[in-house]
């Protein structure tokens, strides 16, 4: 870590002009949440894995800024040359530097690794002391890297209109009238799933995100995309120039972009005005080129005219986050076959637990009989992690993870966002809780569960804790709202049972949800942070349901499902706004050993009864006899 750092500042130092620092982010030119091996430079510098954060890089410091999910993970892996910054608690990266660094302080960049919104940002609080963002001409990291991963060439695949539900044509239909009213005349997208998902088109560039490294442009007559086209195999080449899309170099993004800004990308490539009848020739009152500022790179932005940019979010954010008839229907049949891979796991798991190390079980608090146990036999955090993929391996349609699982054991599942290596990964424990969050790719749709179980004696405390957190998920999942309503406003719902306690979590509520596309999907999320106010929630979006608790060094409480939002059937309409409720669907039980019943109310019970009642009827036909009476004991009505 110490020869990356001195091999940084002296390519600083040789810079023209020389940089006083060096910005690392997490993100690859697309602004991707989880990124290809190659594309973590800040991973590589610091040697934190999560998947937020922000490295900064001085002439004689290196500091590391990310949130609370990460804090204690953060504290594990950076080296004693690091310094971590928390978000929320220590001043922010802009404020930090501005106040630290002198002035004219020239600070370095890589502006396809920059949304527009960010540079921006920072530009404006750099300027009070006349400090510069000075935007590199390579990426210093790359520079450095000498076994940085090959670029792989995956293929693109057609995602086909039985899963996707609208076709390429609808979409793009829809997209030219949205860049009409907002008198635009192309569009330039960047974010991987939502160029996936308008082109109907999916691939296996990222790990867990069936997305392909590819940007498009889209005009009022034309379409391109943009992609090592090694990657695009005549079948998809013929679907794609069907709908009129023009497959074009990855790198020629950048050259297209100038030419689409002096409005000479169309008539270069050929096309004819007015072919899909929204714009009859050149010269028509739409003038602006419309980009998202959250995720469209600075590197782009800087080849437009800024006085001719629409920056607003993404016409495709909202549009890819109402999921059609189609898309609906394949997520609830996959949360059902993922479901049942989820009670068959749980099976599997309590019988070892039991049968290796003399633990009382899933449904017995008895005292835990202490066996030695061979190290053959052993089960760690990462070997039931593997188990689990295998039950979803068997399944249909499954292509793989949604995201790395969270298979954690006592003081590891206070770490938010834990990934067990095999290597360091802990042993699983009767007396500890064991959480774990995973989900998987299917053709028909992505999912996301969070089970926390125990299967020895929990104790009184930690009992208190999983139904406080039981209750913040039923209190949210039960709610009703009137339309309009974001989830800033719900966050509270989920927290209220903690904070009677004096708990609390340091992570947002719920997330949207992809249909076989990324885990973490926006516009809209249910968080207590500011950007939960942008986008309100709205029929047929997706979103999770998933409070928690974590007691650094102890143990850790997560409880997750997917919600679909729907009109709800209440007996008054006050406003005439129309009502919205949440429908459940994810199917596993909660246990009811870690449950304290006297704290839950008559209608909480009676919701949970339900409930299991539901997961039985629905997980029964994917069930053996075995698995089947397994579910009937974990899912028996209870009683105050």
């Amino acid at each position: 870590m110490a020869d990356i750092l001195a091999s940084l500042r002296s390519l600083m130092a040789s810079q023209s002009p020389p940089l006083d620092a060096l910005l690392v982010l997490s993100e690859d030119y697309h602004q991707s949440e989880y990124v290809s091996a190659r594309d973590k430079r800040r991973e590589f510098v610091s040697g934190f894995t999560g998947s937020a954060g922000l490295a900064l890089i001085t002439k004689n410091e290196a500091r590391l800024w990310t949130d609370g999910r990460y804090f204690l993970q953060a504290t594990q892996q950076l080296s004693d040359q690091w310094k971590l910054m928390r978000i929320g608690e220590d001043p922010p990266l802009d404020v930090w530097m501005s106040d630290n660094l002198q002035k004219e302080a020239a600070i370095g960049i890589d502006p396809w690794c920059v949304s527009v919104d960010t540079a921006q940002r920072w530009e404006r609080a750099f300027a009070k002391k006349n400090q510069k963002l000075v935007q590199t001409s390579t990426n210093l990291v790359d520079e450095i890297w000498k076994n940085r991963p090959p670029a792989e060439i995956n293929p693109a695949v057609d995602h086909p209109l039985e899963f996707a539900g609208r076709s390429v044509a609808e979409k793009l239909k829809a997209l030219r009238e949205k860049l009409s009213s907002e008198k635009a005349r192309g569009i330039i997208i960047t974010a991987l799933d939502e160029v996936a998902w308008l082109y109907n088109i999916r691939g296996s560039d990222v790990s867990y995100s069936p997305v392909v490294h590819a940007f498009a442009i889209v005009t009022l007559n034309s379409a391109f995309l943009y992609v090592d086209k090694r990657k695009v195999s005549s079948k998809v080449s013929s679907s794609l120039q069907a709908n009129g899309i023009e497959v074009r170099e990855y790198g020629a993004v950048s050259s297209d972009a100038a030419m689409l800004a002096s409005n000479q990308l169309d008539q270069a490539m050929g096309v004819n005005f007015g072919q899909n009848g929204v714009c009859q020739n050149d010269t028509c009152d739409n003038d602006l080129i419309w980009v998202d500022p959250a995720s469209c790179c600075y590197a782009l932005f800087s080849k437009l005219d800024a006085n001719k940019v629409l920056l607003q979010q993404s016409p495709l954010a909202l549009a890819k986050a109402l999921k059609n008839p189609v898309e609906l229907d394949g997520l609830k049949n996959a949360h059902i076959r993922d479901g049942a891979a989820v009670v068959q796991y749980l099976v599997w798991l309590d019988k070892q637990m039991q049968e290796i190390y003399g633990a009382s079980g899933y449904f017995l608090e008895g005292e835990v009989t202490s066996k030695k146990i061979p190290e053959t036999m052993k089960l760690t955090e990462v070997s039931v992690s593997d188990k689990l993929e295998g039950f979803r391996a068997s399944k249909e349609h499954f292509r793989g993870l949604s995201f790395p699982t969270i298979s954690s054991v006592g003081p590891n599942a206070a770490i938010i966002h834990y990934s067990p290596q095999a290597k360091t990964c802990a042993e699983l424990d009767p007396n500890s809780i064991y959480l774990f969050d995973s989900g998987a790719q299917y053709l028909d749709g992505t999912t996301d569960i969070t089970r926390t179980v125990h299967f020895g004696k929990p104790s009184a405390h930690e009992k208190a804790c999983y139904t406080s957190v039981l209750k913040g998920h039923i209190a949210l999942g039960n709610a009703r709202f009137p339309n309009g309503t974001n989830g800033y406003s719900l966050d509270i719902l989920a927290r209220i049972p903690l904070w009677r306690y004096g708990l609390d979590y340091r992570h947002g509520t719920g997330h949207g949800i992809g249909s076989y596309l990324n885990v973490h999907e926006g516009p809209h999320q249910i968080s207590f942070r500011p950007q939960a106010r942008n986008v309100p929630l709205q029929v047929s979006m997706t979103v999770t349901d998933e409070p928690g608790y974590y007691e650094d060094g102890n143990f850790g409480i997560r409880l997750e499902n997917v919600l679909v939002i729907k009109e709800a059937d209440t007996e008054f309409n006050f406003g005439d706004k129309g009502y919205l409720s949440f429908e459940h669907i994810t199917w596993a039980p909660y246990q009811i050993k870690l449950i304290d019943l006297s704290i839950l109310t008559p209608e909480e019970i009676q919701w949970l009864n339900r409930y299991h009642s539901k997961c039985r009827e629905i997980l029964a036909p994917y069930l053996d006899k075995n698995e089947m009476e397994w579910l009937k004991k974990a899912t028996e009505p209870v009683s105050a």
